[in-house]
């Protein structure tokens, strides 16, 4: 099952990949993240894990294995039956916006589903995402802290 999200901000590709490459603050401009713990380091980097907690999903643990630095990262997660691929994806348009694309891609034999019983749950979680990436990439406040840091307001 694929699930994908784009949208636009005004921001910069440099100031929107701060925002998403920032994982440890999403739980501070989206509801659809409560907890983001770094299990190896708060580096997003190939092979680095984070526990994610998301509202009325089980607790999962998440492995970087693809980073283009300035451009992309994708994580995976398996479950029985279910392996989960989530990327993230900053790209500059010709009008000067800034795109970001978050996706989720699900395989395996118990995939369909899953995706039963979550489909509407993980696309208004991807747009929530989505939202709060081009919000936090568009934050003064993130960007004068030089660290892609989300807004505080968010939630």
């Amino acid at each position: 099952m694929d699930y994908e999200e784009t949208t636009t901000t005004s921001a910069d590709p440099a100031r929107a990949w701060a925002a998403v490459r920032n994982v440890t603050e999403y739980p501070r401009w989206t509801a659809s993240m409560s907890a983001v713990e770094p299990l190896d380091g708060p580096a997003l980097v190939a092979g680095s894990r984070f526990r994610v907690r998301q509202p009325g999903l089980p607790t999962t643990v998440w492995r970087v294995r693809d980073l283009r630095e300035g451009a992309s990262f994708a994580w995976e997660a398996t479950a029985p039956g279910v392996h989960t691929v989530a990327y993230h994806r900053v790209e500059r348009q010709p009008d000067g916006a800034t795109r970001i694309t978050v996706g989720i891609r699900q395989t395996g034999a118990l995939a369909g589903l899953v995706a039963l019983l979550t489909a509407a749950k993980t696309q208004r979680y991807l747009r929530m995402e989505a939202a709060g990436l081009a919000a936090a990439a568009e934050d003064p406040a993130a960007a004068a802290a030089g660290d892609g840091a989300a807004p505080t307001g968010g939630r």
